[in-house]
């Protein structure tokens, strides 16, 4: 049943007086951010700020419902909504009826992606959106979305279209050269209310607190008739209707890649979100479950005229430190979302449109950290690269926010696969305190007649061409060499390429008078080899699980063959008669 209906989980946890006062609690706490936050994303997705409270209203219970998480509360967010503005552009005139209709077509087929793929459980393909592409494309989108709010902020109108940089320099200069006074000093007001609450008392609703207290000093002094402001203006009484999305296959083509690329962002940000509270309420959850609440919630919401919404890390991170307990507190947020829309939007009249942008550049402000991107290129510089070409070519392609991350993804993919083609080949030799490093990082002396070499890395069709180049140019250099040793251990995958290569390679060195074993091989790839034959081919004497055995194997033909100049096994370099079996012979 939970797996159908995963809400059975906890539902019959409300019996419990504490439970369910926690979860109204909570659910109210959320519903002040809640309110003010969606309008503010909807002007931001360039929609009505009341599709804000569509949005609000039931996708959240949805995802509630049919979610794993018992603390992530979805709805708009900023990033969102700004690939969904990005998204639209060039179909329908923001604000517009078409671009209305349009918003509402994405949501549907953004709910409809996400449900096949949790359907068909690909929850998985999220991991192809890597950390540093995430990181590249959420600073980028940060700014994208903060510098779109500066004619909210002063004022001012700017025709939309042309290129980012381009729109963004209209903006700034209209705005120094015409500023609009009176919603200068109601930002100003905004953004005072808001950082000063949130420094000296961050447990009030300080977004609220703003809302009010900026929508009553509009309506005081008739900010909208007398001074010219913007503000929200009337709001349809009354919950959505319920209306079929436009059926249009040829629209459903143009937006393919863009509800495609939002569907996976949304997620990316919804699973991280309820993971990274997961870790403090110790509860588990499921990806693909988790996929297919969010695809509900979209494509009910689509139903009812809302617009694309993901998880929310500051109201999910606001529901848990209120104390919510069960998904009942997001039902409750949408409950009375649904009580403001019926009785309550002439208050928001007022409302100036300069809070809403002060409030999505409060929302936005964290979502902006370069120190991560730093942090990446320290790990690896290929991971640096990676998030900052994501960075300036989705500003760069802005509004195409798509194109941005399709290429990060690339990108991503092109440096995982070059690391993956040229991995760490070493040759080792004993170091004084009886293990095996690498013989040149340590300036280590080597044996003549026996070769020691470690992969670490998959041995695939990428890179079986460099490990044989390796092994030959290792050869080369040693005119004397006998016995070269495979220490394995590093290789966790093989395919018919990397199998087809070694065969050649041993057949090739055996034609040239060198012998080869391999050691500490793992099961799966022995497993792969021991259905090919090549074992059996090769001799079961050839493989063997400690490098101390394979050494003293070979040590012993050696000796038979033909006694070492140094009296050798004693004195090689290789030598390792002094540490028991079974032990780690290595360190490199």
């Amino acid at each position: 049943m939970f797996q159908l209906l995963p809400f059975t989980a906890w539902i019959g946890e409300l019996k419990n007086p504490k439970i369910l006062r926690a979860d109204l609690v909570a659910g109210v706490t959320v519903t002040l951010v809640l309110i003010p936050q969606a309008m503010a994303h909807a002007q931001l997705a360039s929609l009505p700020p009341y599709y804000g409270l569509y949005a609000a209203f039931l996708p959240p219970i949805i995802a509630a419902l049919f979610g794993s998480s018992r603390h992530l509360t979805s709805g708009s967010v900023a990033l969102v909504s700004l690939m969904t503005a990005a998204a639209l552009q060039p179909f329908a005139v923001p604000g517009s009826a078409e671009h209305i209709t349009y918003a509402v077509v994405l949501t549907l087929m953004v709910g409809v992606i996400q449900l096949l793929l949790g359907i068909v459980r690909l929850g998985v393909l999220v991991n192809f959106l890597s950390q540093p592409v995430v990181l590249g494309f959420t600073n980028a989108a940060a700014v994208i979305i903060g510098t779109s709010q500066i004619d909210m902020l002063f004022g001012v109108t700017v025709a939309s279209g042309g290129s980012y940089f381009v729109r963004v320099w209209t903006i700034l200069t209209e705005s120094l050269q015409h500023p609009h006074i009176p919603t200068i000093g109601i930002a100003i007001l905004a953004f005072a209310v808001m950082i000063g609450l949130k420094r000296w008392k961050p447990q009030s609703p300080w977004v609220l607190v703003a809302v009010v207290l900026t929508t009553t000093v509009a309506w005081y002094t008739d900010f909208e008739a007398v001074h010219g402001g913007q503000v929200v203006g009337k709001i349809p009484e009354g919950m959505p209707l319920f209306l079929v999305p436009e059926i249009n296959i040829g629209l459903f083509v143009e937006l393919f890649t863009a509800a495609a690329t939002i569907a996976f962002i949304a997620f990316v940000e919804t699973i991280s979100i309820a993971k990274a509270i997961a870790t403090q309420s110790k509860q588990r959850i499921a990806e693909n479950r988790e996929l297919l609440g969010q695809g509900l919630a979209n494509l009910v919401g689509s139903f009812f005229q809302s617009m694309p919404i993901s998880g929310s890390f500051v109201r999910s991170a606001l529901n848990f430190r209120a104390g919510a307990r069960t998904g009942f507190s997001s039902i409750i947020a949408g409950c009375l979302v649904l009580v403001t829309l019926l009785w309550l939007t002439p208050l928001f009249y007022h409302l100036p449109l300069a809070t809403l942008a002060a409030i999505i550049l409060m929302a936005v402000a964290g979502l902006i950290q370069f120190d991560p991107i730093v942090r990446a290129w320290r790990v690896q510089k290929h991971d640096g690269v990676v998030a900052a070409s994501t960075f300036f070519l989705t500003l760069s392609f802005a509004p195409h926010l798509d194109y941005g991350i399709l290429i990060g993804v690339s990108l991503s993919l092109f440096a995982y696969l070059y690391r993956t083609m040229m991995p760490r080949v070493v040759s080792l030799s004993r170091y004084p305190d009886g293990t095996f490093r690498d013989s040149e990082s340590f300036g280590l002396q080597t044996c003549e007649h026996i070769s020691l070499i470690r992969f670490d890395g998959s041995l695939y069709f990428g890179s079986a061409g460099y490990f044989e180049g390796k092994i030959l140019e290792r050869v080369s250099k040693m005119p004397e060499l006998k016995y070269l040793v495979v220490d394995a251990e590093g290789i966790n995958h093989i395919d018919a390429t990397g199998e087809a290569m070694l065969v050649h390679v041993v057949h090739g060195l055996k034609e040239g008078g060198v012998e080869t074993y391999f050691t500490r091989i793992k099961e799966q790839v022995r497993v792969s080899l021991d259905r090919t034959g090549f074992i059996e081919e090769l001799g079961e004497e050839h493989f063997h699980r400690s490098l101390y055995r394979a050494l003293s194997v070979v040590w012993e033909k050696l000796d038979n063959e033909s006694p070492c100049e140094r009296g050798c096994p004693k004195n090689c370099p290789l030598n390792q008669a002094e540490l028991p079996e079974g032990v780690v012979h290595y360190r490199v």
